[in-house]
């Protein structure tokens, strides 16, 4: 079996290329950089130089596949450049999907996100649940798009496209949210921010395989959430504690109080840069429910990821290698907690009483 891959230097797309050749799929890559040609050579596979915002320069790699896994998209919080969200989710969407269309690719396998429902408010949705904004993030609103407006439509027309939805992927190697978190956990960060918001937790080697079974079980035309227990921050952060034998961050700050944060840090970002995780959309995204069930990819994928403890223990182990390990940067980061704490609530005192003021 022949499949092209889009994303495959990436975290997800990095296992998924891995498990593709260990099953004994010949894996043809996409790589825009040189540094990621070489990553994905060192993998085993075949690499095809190119972009997924440029059409033609994935023809001759994608062509003869017998399956095309779309998996590259583009994630940042508060980062104010939409044009990129929207010309590589959307645009690179498009261009994917139609390209393997034309090419007659007798099957595409698209990694959308359950992040295209939004916030569902406390609610476990599954793949029948729509939501039309607003949204919270350039990513939400772009895979969105994409999901809706060029998958959905591009399936209508008969292309051959399977639809799979990941929540939030953790494993060793991990850099993204999860990963910042359980490393900031581990140096023992006094803070943890909006306790109340909810994602769902599966390890990345079990949505890489779920990819997978959609590819070789799933139904033409369907879409798969692959999504782990849906879990709060603050009892994560508990369960952390309770595996590590480390404390957990004493200082717990609901999300309304970030949110009445949210407009200085945008108005500060337009003077100063600001670090991602104190911009006005990641203040904004605290509290939030990004809650799915995956009950359809249990039942007709046989899709069943590991246990939250085996999967978090083993990443701990890579987090112990990896992460900083000096008092000195322990230091660092509970002053710069306890500063930035003391900033939101000499703020929050501030404007709460500048609000009760007569007039």
């Amino acid at each position: 079996m022949r499949a092209f891959v889009t994303g495959g230097s990436g975290f997800v797309g990095g296992h998924l290329v891995r498990a593709l050749i260990r099953r004994g799929y010949k894996v043809v890559a996409l790589a825009r950089t040189e540094s990621s040609a070489e990553t994905l050579r060192a993998m085993g596979a075949v690499i095809a130089r190119g972009d997924v915002t440029d059409k033609e320069s994935m023809r001759e790699g994608m062509r003869d596949a017998d399956v095309v896994f779309h998996i590259a998209g583009w994630y940042k919080v508060g980062s104010p450049d939409w044009m990129k969200a929207e010309a590589i989710n959307v645009g690179g969407t498009r261009k994917v999907l139609s390209l393997a269309q034309e090419l007659d690719v007798p099957k595409i396998v698209y990694a959308s996100s359950v992040a295209v429902f939004g916030d569902t408010k406390g609610q476990l949705v599954d793949e029948n649940y729509r939501s039309s904004g607003p949204f919270l993030t350039e990513y939400d609103r772009t895979k969105w798009l994409a999901h809706y407006k060029v998958a959905e439509p591009l399936i209508e027309q008969g292309a051959p496209i399977i639809i799979v939805m990941p929540g939030a992927a953790y494993g060793p190697g991990d850099h993204s949210v999860v990963g910042d978190l359980m490393s900031m956990f581990y140096q023992g960060s006094p803070l943890l921010p909006g306790p109340e918001t909810t994602l769902t937790f599966a390890h990345v080697e079990d949505i890489a395989e779920g990819i997978i079974l959609a590819a070789e079980k799933g139904r033409i035309g369907e879409s798969y959430i692959l999504a782990g227990p849906a879990v709060p921050f603050g009892e994560m952060f508990d369960f952390w504690s309770y595996l590590t034998g480390k404390g957990a961050p004493p200082i717990r700050i609901p999300a309304r109080f970030l949110h009445a944060l949210a407009p200085l840090a945008g108005a500060l970002s337009a003077v100063v840069p600001l670090p991602a995780y104190v911009s006005r959309e990641a203040l904004e995204s605290t509290g939030v429910t990004y809650a799915a069930r995956a009950d359809k990819a249990r039942t007709e994928l046989g899709w069943h990821p590991r246990p939250l403890q085996a999967g978090m223990l083993e990443t701990f182990e890579w987090v112990a290698k990896t992460a900083p390990d000096t008092e000195l940067v322990d230091r660092e980061r509970q002053i710069a907690g306890i500063a930035l704490l003391t900033a939101a609530v000499l703020f929050l005192i501030w404007f709460f009483s500048r609000r009760q003021k007569p007039t």
